[in-house]
Parts: C-alpha cells; sequence; structure tokens
C-alpha cells in the first residue's frame, strides 16, 4: 500500500488520514500548526510523526492536500513533488488543473460530507474525483469502504454549486425555521421540526420534486400572503424567493395551473414591493 502523507490536520486531513490509517494505509507524516490541529492530529492519529510539509512529502508515496481551496496551488507548488508521487488535494470545487505546474501525478478526490473531530465513516460516501489514474483512485476509495464517480474537470465548479446549494443552504434555511417557530413560542422547535424535515429530506432523495406538499402546491395563495404578513427581514426575503421556485416547479409539472400560479406569484409581488394587498 502507498504511504500517505497529510499536509494539514484540519477535520477532513485528520479524519481521512484516520480512515487510511484504519484501512491498512501506512501513515508516515503529517503536518499542524496550530494548537487545534495539532490536538487534532494527536487524537485521530496518535501513531504519526508531527513534520514540516517538505519533510512529509519526502515520506510518502501520496500526499493529501487538506488545506483551504485557495491555499492548494500555493501549499502544492511549495513542496519537494516527484514524479513517482501522487497529490491528492480534497476541494469540490477545483480539478485537476489547481495543481499544475507540479511533478507528481495530480488527483482531485471530493469527499461530499462534513466532517467532525471524530473518525469518519465513510461507508455509503459517494467520492467524486477527477484524475488521469482511475485505477488507483478507485482502489482507495474501495479500501475505505465508499464509492467513487468521476466528473470532468469543466464541470466541477458546477457540481459543487450544486452541493453548497443543497447544505450550506439548507443549514441556513432550517436556522431560520427555527427562528421562526420560536417567535411564535414552540419551546422546542428542534423536535417539532425533526419529524416534517426527516420525511421530506427522505422522500426527496427518493422522488425529487414529487415530494413537494405544501400550500403553494395546493394554491393556497391566502395561506401564502398570511406567511408574508408575519415574517420578517432576511427571513421575509428567504421565504419569498423559495416561494417563487416553488411555484416554478409546481407549474411546471403541472399540478398548479396557470391562473392559480399567477395569483400567488402577485401576493409575492405585493410583498416585493410593499403594495398592499387588495
Amino acid at each position: 500500500m502507498e504511504r500517505i502523507g497529510i499536509i494539514g490536520s484540519g477535520r477532513a486531513g485528520g479524519a481521512l488520514g484516520a480512515a487510511l490509517a484504519s484501512a491498512g494505509y501506512p501513515v508516515t507524516g503529517v503536518s499542524a500548526r496550530s494548537r487545534a490541529s495539532l490536538e487534532r492530529a494527536a487524537r485521530l492519529l496518535p501513531h504519526v510523526p508531527v513534520l514540516p510539509p517538505d519533510e512529509v512529502t519526502r515520506r510518502a508515496d501520496m500526499v493529501l492536500l487538506a488545506v483551504p481551496d485557495d491555499a492548494i496551488a500555493t501549499v502544492a507548488l511549495s513542496l519537494p513533488f516527484t514524479e513517482d508521487q501522487y497529490a491528492v488535494h480534497l476541494s469540490g470545487a477545483h480539478g485537476t488543473s489547481v495543481l499544475r505546474g507540479i511533478a507528481a501525478t495530480p488527483v482531485a478526490l471530493h469527499p461530499p460530507m462534513t466532517f467532525t473531530d471524530a473518525p469518519a465513516r465513510l461507508a455509503g460516501v459517494v467520492f467524486t474525483a477527477t484524475a488521469p489514474d482511475r485505477a488507483l483512485v478507485e482502489r482507495l476509495v474501495k479500501d475505505l469502504g465508499a464509492e467513487v464517480q468521476w466528473i470532468a474537470e469543466e464541470q466541477r465548479a458546477r457540481y459543487h454549486a450544486g452541493l453548497v446549494h443543497g447544505a450550506n443552504h439548507l443549514v441556513t434555511l432550517v436556522s431560520q425555521a427555527l427562528d421562526v417557530l420560536r417567535a411564535a413560542g414552540i419551546a422546542d422547535p428542534s423536535a417539532t421540526l425533526r419529524p416534517l424535515l426527516t420525511a421530506t429530506l427522505d422522500n426527496t432523495l427518493r422522488s425529487g420534486h414529487d415530494a413537494l406538499t405544501g400550500p403553494i402546491v395546493r394554491g393556497d395563495a391566502e395561506t401564502v400572503q398570511a406567511h408574508l404578513a408575519v415574517l420578517r427581514g432576511r427571513t421575509a426575503s428567504t421565504y419569498t424567493e423559495l416561494a417563487r421556485a416553488t411555484v416554478e416547479l409546481a407549474a411546471a409539472d403541472g399540478r398548479l395551473d396557470a391562473e392559480t400560479a399567477a395569483r400567488i406569484e402577485q401576493v409575492l409581488e405585493r410583498d416585493r414591493t410593499g403594495e398592499a394587498p387588495r
């Protein structure tokens, strides 16, 4: 098995390093600078020496560049790579072009999941890869108990935008919903939302937009108007924009007729302009 070196002991680097070590890969070095990174390395990779980045690189066959997206190119160019090595970055937005100019074989390998300070559970995770050496990547991911899908270099930004829109913005949306429920006097908004959100997410992942329910798909324009009357600030604008997208979705698949869609659009437009409802 390839010797693994890890540049950066953030959550992703630490968790993936621990997963690789558990899969039998020799992790020969890790770089860490901050106190949090040093503590994480000691906890997740207790038998791995903490070394300067250049020494981590010299000891490895495969180097994981677990650094922020904007630092990948600069860090990679600063390391003493050889033609016999692999340089693997973990960014979703970048492909292999960000590693242009180094001697090592470039690999873009993104795990679409959120890491914590605990060892990662990778079963069922589908890594997204861009690389010239498919056989090595497929073996590596299989050894981790995960799966891999391939994506073209020019589609990386679109792929990552989809992930961010679905995951990061979900956090924003749910946080706003919790605030609204709390303002309504709900003592435990998380307990109230959890069954609905869990069922909705499962249904959507299984059935796509066919899982859509609620006042818009039912054509309840007055209910939407009542919501807008009580929402304020950023939450109101988020609701309005998502409601517009929902109208388009429901109208496109025929569940909302043109007249009803237009009526809900009028409600949303009056709210945007501040015009009093007629």
